[in-house]
């Protein structure tokens, strides 16, 4: 009986991959027949709209590039850290302290999403030194991550809750978490974190928006941490 159930199962999944690839071929038949039935004007319409959507593109990411997207970067104070918000639609900056040995985590993972994302800007601000900010948000906990857009916070990652609970999160992980705050453009599938099997941590509160100079949030802890 087992036998049969698992060759019933086999049939069933062939025929779903058999008809899913039937529908991409159609699909694609589709395309090929409507530039087919393009005259020359459509197709060089087509090609000039092309074009256009990569020189945009292009100048779109040089925009980026010359308010310092593209790379994960430390600012000086709080005071750089208004400025960088104003001039960028999507901000992650990384609260952090030398004595804490987590920041090190985040930063090696904020780099590579850093350049693969940039459409957002990626810093980091010594808490030390942004003493004014560090009580303004309410930043009680070591990482945080404040999630800016339009000048405003719009969510919270603090420590690594949110990641799995564990210091050995994948960049995956965080990539997903910033994409359920729409702070980055995220393509894969937001219900279902990357990580499965790990559904501590998976679930996140979000803060209600408030600007920067706000009171913040109370964050659940009352102490860094180590």
């Amino acid at each position: 009986m087992a036998s049969q159930s698992m060759e019933v199962v086999a049939k069933a999944l062939e025929q779903q991959v058999l008809q899913s690839a039937r529908m991409v071929e159609e699909q694609l038949d589709a395309e090929l027949e409507k530039l087919e039935c393009m005259d020359e004007d459509e197709l060089e319409r087509l090609k000039e709209r092309r074009l256009e959507a990569l020189k945009k593109a292009q100048k779109q990411k040089q925009e980026w590039m010359s308010k310092g997207h593209g790379e994960y970067r430390e600012i000086p104070s709080e005071k750089d850290f208004f400025a960088e918000v104003k001039e960028s639609k999507n901000v992650v900056c990384h609260f952090y302290r030398d004595s804490t040995f987590r920041y090190k985590i985040l930063d090696k993972h904020l780099a590579i999403l850093a350049k693969k994302h940039l459409e957002t800007k990626f810093i980091k601000l010594n808490v030390e030194k942004a003493p004014f900010l560090t009580e303004r948000l309410r930043i009680k906990v070591i990482p945080t991550m404040a999630l800016v857009k339009d000048g405003k916070t719009k969510d919270y990652v603090v420590g690594f809750t949110d990641l799995g609970n564990t210091d050995e999160f994948p960049t995956e992980m965080l990539e997903w978490r910033l994409g359920c705050s729409d702070i980055i453009n995220y393509s894969g599938n937001l219900l279902e974190p990357p990580t499965v099997g790990q559904k501590s941590g998976s679930k996140f509160t979000k803060v209600e928006k408030k600007t920067i100079r706000g009171k913040g949030y109370d964050s659940d802890s009352e102490s860094d941490e180590d």
